[in-house]
């Protein structure tokens, strides 16, 4: 996913943040283990990040613990556009099914518009999580990176004002790094996300692990990734990104955390994602890419 992880601008970060949203109520969040420092802002090579609509059909991969999940459905639509000049937007929708031991399923239906300059200075957002048809949470604001730090201004779910970390970095760009790090032979990225997640608050260390390129010639994949003749020689990266609470200095020097969740996946070159895996510690969710349309870029004016 471009602009993923959480869902919303997909990068990645925006991903798998409204998937979180979706699941916080049955996810486990169990401190334990000490997040990697923030690193320095990087500056990135130009990355094409290719405007693309994509389908992932969920299901349950596995469940342990308490919580008793028993089954997952579920379906993500990813409608990733724009271009370096007019920016990237994403549009998200998940609605998924939560089937437990406890009761009955829980329906979620999670929506996400972003949008993000191509000079990762500029972030709009705006998302509704319901569930079971009913509204749960509203976001909506702005955030704009200046000299010192990232300004953050929320109309939605109330007006509020702050400052995050100027290390800070949107979706987009986020994805942009992955990309040119893999180029680049390197396999450890950690920095902070800010992705309007949640309450528009919250702020996530994270963690990118990224794996040895493969090459798509040598192992071709049979989903929808198949049918798209200039994804036959691309090459893909393993991918895996931990999300952690972001805390005080002193505590993240001083005890251990284990993230919140993380989601894995295989990166194409051009910013699509495929075999998606979320993890939420007590159970984790598969996403198989069963469509994918790829759409004309507009040019620069």
């Amino acid at each position: 996913m471009t602009g993923m992880t959480s869902a919303r601008g997909f990068a990645l970060p925006a991903f798998a943040a409204a998937l979180a949203l979706a699941f916080a109520a049955t996810a486990a969040h169990d401190p334990a283990k000490a997040a990697p420092a923030a690193a320095p802002a990087l500056k990135t090579e130009k990355v094409y990040l290719a405007p693309h609509r994509a389908v992932y059909d969920l299901k349950l991969a596995k469940s342990s613990g308490s919580r008793g999940i028993m089954a997952v459905r579920g379906r993500i639509l990813y409608d990733f556009s724009g271009n370096a000049c007019d920016g990237y937007e994403l549009q998200f929708r998940q609605v998924s099914e939560l089937e437990s031991a406890e009761g009955k399923p829980a329906l979620s239906d999670v929506r996400s518009t972003t949008w993000e300059d191509s000079d990762a200075k500029n972030f709009r957002f705006n998302s509704e999580n319901l569930t079971d048809d009913k509204q749960t949470e509203a976001v909506d604001g702005t955030a704009e990176r200046t000299a010192s730090a990232v300004a953050v201004d929320l109309t939605k779910p109330a007006t509020k004002k702050f400052t995050v970390p100027v290390e800070a970095v949107f979706p987009t760009e986020h994805m942009r790094r992955i990309v040119e790090a893999a180029r680049a032979g390197k396999t450890i990225l950690d920095f902070p996300v800010y992705d309007g997640s949640e309450t528009g608050e919250k702020l996530y260390n994270t963690l990118t692990v990224i794996g040895r390129k493969i090459d798509s010639e040598q192992k071709p994949v049979e989903d929808a990734g198949a049918k798209i003749p200039e994804l036959a020689k691309m090459p893909r990266w393993p991918v895996t990104i931990s999300y952690f609470e972001k805390r005080e200095p002193q505590a993240e020097n001083t005890s251990e955390q284990t993230p919140v969740y993380a989601i894995s996946f295989e990166l194409y070159e051009n910013g699509i994602s495929r075999a998606l895996i979320l993890d939420y510690n007590d159970f984790a969710i598969s996403g198989e890419l069963t469509s994918l349309d790829m759409k004309k870029e507009k040019p620069c004016k």
